[in-house]
């Protein structure tokens, strides 16, 4: 299994980041690689699922399950594409010039042929911890850009 994280500082207050990585309408200004949210389930980010759809040579269909949600804390979900399953964690931590967001993902490459963990470390491993900092770096853009900076 890999493992792969991210964080960043907002100006911001957590309740102000928070309430924006929720709103998936927003979701294809900041998430890297999404190219529209399909459909929205339960009582989102609550509990429920999201179902995203990749841009073409992407991820694929890409459902985001709700395993557990703290308010003004943060979320964990079960994460499948068409290559990997499995656990993101999103954490919003104030601090004395707005907040830390941090996402973490451990996840397990769904093909399991010879030499597996090879390619995984050198072909999706640095990928996806770039897309996951991409999107902090854009989360972060999106909340100077709407000036809700502290």
């Amino acid at each position: 299994m890999g493992r792969v994280r991210a964080e960043v500082e907002v100006a911001a207050l957590a309740s102000v980041v928070e309430e924006l990585w929720y709103d998936t309408s927003r979701w294809p200004t900041f998430v890297d690689g999404l190219a529209h949210v399909a459909k929205v389930e339960g009582d989102w980010p609550r509990d429920g699922r999201v179902v995203w759809d990749a841009r073409p040579g992407g991820r694929g269909r890409v459902i985001e399950r709700v395993v557990a949600y703290e308010a003004r804390a943060g979320q964990t979900v079960a994460v499948e594409d068409e290559r990997i399953t499995g656990t993101q964690r999103l954490a919003f931590t104030p601090t004395d010039r707005g907040c830390r967001v941090r996402l973490e993902l451990d996840y397990a490459v769904k093909d399991r042929r010879p030499l597996m963990a090879v390619v995984d470390l050198l072909f999706v491993r640095r990928p996806m911890g770039d897309a996951l900092r991409r999107t902090l770096v854009r989360l972060r853009r999106e909340v100077d850009a709407a000036d809700l900076v502290l």
